[in-house]
């Protein structure tokens, strides 16, 4: 014969039984997000940016996501101090980052890192610029020599270009490597 209090004390082994089965659940998941590598890696780029806004007593949140095959690690702030004049102290911010990921992981990283949006409205100028380019290719059949630029800006415009249908090569020397948009 089981007594009411037996029963009640049966029911709430079996409720935190439950609960426990839940908290082993949800650590199941944690750890399988954090067996990606790309998980890891923004956690590490953010866990080296806090510090280096900490020591340089700057205001930031850090905010990440991962897109593709990439790691994004985003500075959201209203500081274009590690911006610098036309993103070069972002770019070596960036080099630094995956530097600090590539000591904590061994491989090398792919992460991009974005400032204060900085990444993002620059990638809506380059886009006008591509249109302007390929418009400019199409009506004048000349080849359209565009400034330099780095990397992930040529990326930007090869992208660009090629989804419109034309072609484009980039040419010269860092720092005055730059894109040429090819008529059809």
């Amino acid at each position: 014969m089981v007594t009411p209090v037996a029963a009640e004390e049966d029911e709430a082994d079996e409720d935190e039984a439950d609960e426990d089965e839940a908290d082993e659940d949800e650590a199941d998941e944690d750890e399988a997000a954090s067996d990606n590598p790309l998980d890891t890696e923004a956690e590490i780029a953010a866990d080296y940016l806090e510090e280096l806004l900490d020591i340089a007593d700057l205001d930031g949140d850090i905010d990440t996501y991962i897109e593709g095959d990439r790691a994004h690690v985003s500075i959201v702030s209203e500081s274009q101090v590690l911006v610098g004049a036309n993103g070069e102290v972002l770019d070596a911010l960036q080099e630094l980052t995956r530097l600090a990921v590539m000591t904590d992981t061994g491989d090398r990283s792919r992460l991009m890192l974005d400032v204060a949006g900085y990444r993002e409205r620059r990638r809506t100028e380059l886009s006008a610029l591509a249109a302007d380019a390929i418009e400019e290719a199409r009506t004048s059949g000349e080849r359209v020599p565009l400034q330099p630029m780095n990397p992930f800006e040529r990326k930007i415009v090869h992208d660009a270009v090629a989804a419109a249908g034309l072609s484009s090569e980039s040419e010269g020397e860092e720092p005055r490597r730059h894109v040429v948009v090819l008529p059809a």
